[in-house]
């Protein structure tokens, strides 16, 4: 087991391998990312019990919109039923939902939804859980710089007002801690677009399980990987 002294407080995952985990089966991409679906339960109540703060899931990036639109169509009503049927769990659980990207490309009746459940469980502390849904990590820099620059034109600051804080506070992550581990399943050795300023670093763990069998026991070995490293923040 992990040393409870040394749990990450934030844990970030992105969820690769839906679409050839089915392919390996002869199935559907849409049953992969169904059996995506029980891992997000198992991993959410580990970190629990780890007693992990905040757990932010890659689940839908902006480049995922020029799929083919049989997929999207599948994706947002997965999307729909797993937050209408997890929203009593989040109760139970007293998990927080928070969610990051341009939220206003999804359709108004899972963005109606989404905030349904963010109001919803504001007070919950057990845990955070952070969906980064039609998100970009360009797009999210961009943004903030673009926020900075209107209010640099309209004379409310000065380009040497700008520093990492402030340009921190501007981004759609504001408030939620940096992640301490990202874990990327798939065996993939890239970021894509996940989270760049705030994993600058962050302890990154490659599982080359497609995401639909990681489960509790990888979970569990990937935080000890990162109980083994000394994160060093860029000094010796």
């Amino acid at each position: 087991m992990p040393d409870f002294r040394e749990i990450p407080r934030h844990i970030a995952v992105i969820m690769d391998g839906n679409g050839r985990w089915a392919k390996e089966r002869g199935l559907p991409r849409r049953e992969g990312h169904r059996a995506g679906a029980e891992s997000v339960r198992e991993v959410t109540e580990t970190c629990i019990e780890l007693g992990v703060e905040y757990l932010t899931l890659f689940a839908f990036s902006s480049e995922n919109w020029n799929r083919p639109q049989a997929e999207v169509k599948a994706l947002m009503n997965l999307l729909d039923r797993f937050l209408a049927e997890k929203a009593k769990e989040l109760d139970k659980q007293k998990i927080r939902l928070l969610a990051i990207g341009q939220l206003e490309r999804l359709p108004a009746k899972t963005r109606a939804l989404l905030d349904k459940i963010i109001a919803r469980t504001a007070d919950h502390t057990a845990m955070t859980l952070v969906l980064a849904l039609s998100y970009g990590g360009r797009e999210e820099i961009v943004a903030a710089a673009r926020s900075l620059a209107a209010d640099a034109a309209a004379g409310t600051l000065t380009p040497a007002d700008i520093d990492a804080t402030l340009f921190a506070s501007r981004l759609q992550s504001a408030g939620i801690p940096d992640p301490d581990l990202l874990i990327r399943t798939s065996g993939e050795m890239r970021v894509s677009n996940f989270l760049l300023w705030q994993i600058s670093y962050a302890e990154i763990v490659i599982v080359k399980k497609f995401w639909p069998d990681f489960r509790r026991k990888d979970l569990t070995e990937a935080v000890q990987e990162y109980q083994r490293r000394h994160r060093r923040f860029g000094a010796l």
